[in-house]
């Protein structure tokens, strides 16, 4: 292996050295670091490991690595995590999807997951069998959740999930099961910002109690587990239909009383009939006091209605405003930030270059001959060169 020392400032390379471990000590640091920091032993991640130097007459320096300390990388972690946020934050968009508002109905659930995962079948267990015999109607999108192909694959399916967002209520992202070290995947500035941008409720149930991550920090609400993303489900839907029952129930007695009231009234005036006034009299007063209630009684119809009408109308065309800024807003932001993420002068502040050669781009080694003069640009100027050898 090689150990190689980066300037944070360039993400050039400043020092390399052939480094040495051997295979127990191997397996013990490997051990020791991922239990530690919750985080895969991988290529990319900083490292700060106890050494002693050997020189070899034949085969040169090394470094003999003997430990490491995890604080150094949990440091570089957490770092990393608080400059996503605040870029997050300085995008305007940390609390969008949170801003979103819940719908009454969440039935119809988009699901981000792997289809072999145990928390998958637990979440979707958890919802079929509730006591109240609520239906849901659960559409899955595959992913990985873990690995290196997280990212990119939350991403399609989130893409995807977009594309036909008219069909679902809310999007659940979750995961069971599985070491903590899997989760790097998903502490990445682009699957943070496609999260806080999205025009549906977001619940994260991943399964990992000791920290958050970025997008559970992102999501509209964050769950610890699948079966407890279900369980969220359950209780908003119960709540709902408890309060249409009551709203049925209030309705009810609300006519039942109404329906005494009148039958008192008529009682009164059939007595006042029996008690001698005479019944031309009795019978127009009853006329026109019943033309007078069924007048008031439809004008108070008409009324209500259209008023209902009016607020019902009012507040849809609220809703379906806000909404359509609100999905609008989050498409122009995640177009704008793509775009940026794109832009050549992004790109090579990663370390890429672009190579020129008689005014064109270099794509095929085979059109550079040799002595012909080169330009490559990096981020921060152009370097010329000319070719010895291919």
């Amino acid at each position: 292996m090689w150990s190689l020392c980066k300037d944070d400032r360039h993400n050039s390379l400043s020092a390399k050295a052939k480094g040495i471990i051997w295979r127990d000590q191997w397996v013990m640091i490997k051990s020791y670091f991922e239990q530690t920091t919750g985080q895969s032993f991988v290529a990319g991640i900083k490292v700060q490991v106890l050494v002693t130097v050997s020189f070899h007459e034949i085969y040169g320096y090394s470094l003999i690595i003997h430990d490491i300390n995890p604080e150094y990388t949990m440091g570089d972690m957490a770092r990393r995590r608080r400059e996503i946020l605040k870029q997050i934050e300085a995008d305007g968009i940390l609390t969008m999807n949170k801003e979103l508002p819940f719908p009454l109905s969440v039935q119809r659930i988009a699901v981000i997951s792997s289809a072999t995962a145990a928390g998958y079948g637990d979440f979707c267990r958890q919802l079929n069998d509730n006591a109240s015999g609520l239906v849901f109607y659960v559409h899955l999108f595959q992913a990985a959740m873990q690995g290196k192909q997280v990212e990119e694959s939350v991403l399609a399916a989130l893409d995807e999930i977009n594309t036909h967002r008219d069909l679902f209520d809310a999007v659940v992202i979750i995961r069971g099961g599985g070491a903590t070290s899997d989760l790097s995947g998903f502490e990445t500035y682009p699957l943070a910002a496609a999260c806080a941008q999205f025009p549906l409720p977001i619940i994260t149930g991943i399964g990992h109690e000791r920290d958050d991550t970025v997008i559970d920090i992102v999501a509209h609400t964050r769950v610890k587990t699948p079966t407890a993303a279900a369980q969220l489900l359950i209780d908003h839907q119960t709540e709902q239909l408890t309060m249409l029952e009551d709203a049925a129930m209030s309705i009810k007695e609300n006519i039942i009383e109404r329906m005494k009231t009148e039958s008192e009234r008529l009682n009164v005036l059939a007595e006042r009939s029996l008690r001698g006034i005479p019944l031309r009299v009795d019978k127009e007063l009853l006329r026109v006091d019943s033309v007078c209630q069924k007048l008031q009684s439809g004008m108070n119809a008409i009324i209500s209605n259209e008023k209902h009408g009016v607020d019902t109308l009012l507040n849809r065309i609220m809703y379906a405003t806000k909404q359509g800024l609100v999905i609008e807003q989050g498409k122009l932001r995640l177009i704008a930030q793509r775009v940026d993420d794109n832009s050549p002068q992004k790109v090579l502040s990663k370390g890429y270059s672009i190579t020129y050669a008689d005014g064109k781009a270099v794509k095929d080694a085979s059109a550079v001959k040799p002595d012909s003069e080169l330009k490559t640009v990096v981020s921060n100027g152009s370097i010329y060169s000319k070719v010895i050898k291919k």
